[in-house]
């Protein structure tokens, strides 16, 4: 892998070539041992209309018809496009993840220096704390259902959180405070409604070697924990719709706050 040849390209042109280029990898891991919580202590701290009543038209709460509106269209094979983004904004404030001066932003710009180069990523949404200016979390859209180019979703997250992990950096130093030279930063790919949670080491080492485009002798492991939904075969296709999976998934999205310290 450290022959492989390493080139300036944005963070959508990210591919699997690319993890392997840097020495990234990816490990499932238990919802128990990747939350560090137990699922079965973490009921959802939602509405208990959303984990009782399935579709929207029988909802009695404005806000709770919106939510599975948005979920319907983000689920849909004809929803428009950014509609797994605007149910993702909206989850996040029924969740409680956006709160006060934590925001959730969509279409955010972040410039990565990648062999000796500037180029660009764009995250589909970010959760980001204005008190600190720090991004917390990254979500990705999996757009391998559309009729485009292939794509590789899950190099393009690990793009998004080196381009993060400088961001942050960047306005730490402007505030007067030292750099990291490590931090975790969290992930979601979703697929529909359907997601995959992801805690992303950056190291200063790391953001050197892809800046200078050189091979890292250390590998860079990255842990994910798939919801522990009771049809793992159809978790893409059914989605957040099912109040089964409804309730796991809200459970795993309860428990993820511990990741990100909020």
């Amino acid at each position: 892998m450290a022959n492989l040849i390493r080139s300036a390209k944005s963070g959508s042109d990210w591919t699997q070539t690319d993890l392997d280029a840097y020495h990234i990898e990816f490990f499932p891991e238990e919802p128990g041992v990747f939350f560090g919580i137990n699922l079965a202590f973490t009921p959802p701290l939602v509405d208990k209309e959303l984990l009782a009543t399935v579709d929207a038209q029988a909802m009695q709460k404005d806000r709770n018809v919106e939510l599975i509106n948005l979920l319907d269209l983000a689920m849909s094979p004809h929803g428009s496009k950014g509609a797994v983004s605007d149910f993702v904004v909206e989850l996040f404030k029924v969740l409680g993840y956006v709160r006060r001066d934590r925001l959730a932003c969509t279409r955010k710009n972040l410039a990565l220096l990648i062999c000796g180069e500037l180029r660009q990523v764009e995250t589909d949404v970010c959760l980001v704390d204005r008190s600190q200016n720090n991004i917390l979390l990254l979500v990705k859209e999996d757009k391998r259902s559309e009729d485009r180019r292939p794509v590789d979703t899950r190099a393009q997250l690990v793009a998004e959180a080196v381009a993060a992990f400088a961001e942050n950096n960047k306005n730490r130093m402007a505030a007067g405070l030292y750099c990291l030279t490590e931090q975790v930063i969290p992930g979601i790919i979703m697929v529909g409604t359907s997601p995959t949670f992801f805690k992303i080491p950056v190291t200063k080492n790391l953001c050197t070697r892809i800046a200078h485009g050189t091979y890292p002798r250390n590998a860079t492991c990255i842990s994910y924990c798939v919801p522990p939904v009771p049809r793992p075969n159809r978790r893409h296709s059914e989605g957040m719709k099912p109040l089964d999976n409804r309730h796991q998934i809200l459970s795993c999205y309860e428990a993820f706050k511990q990741v990100l310290g909020i």
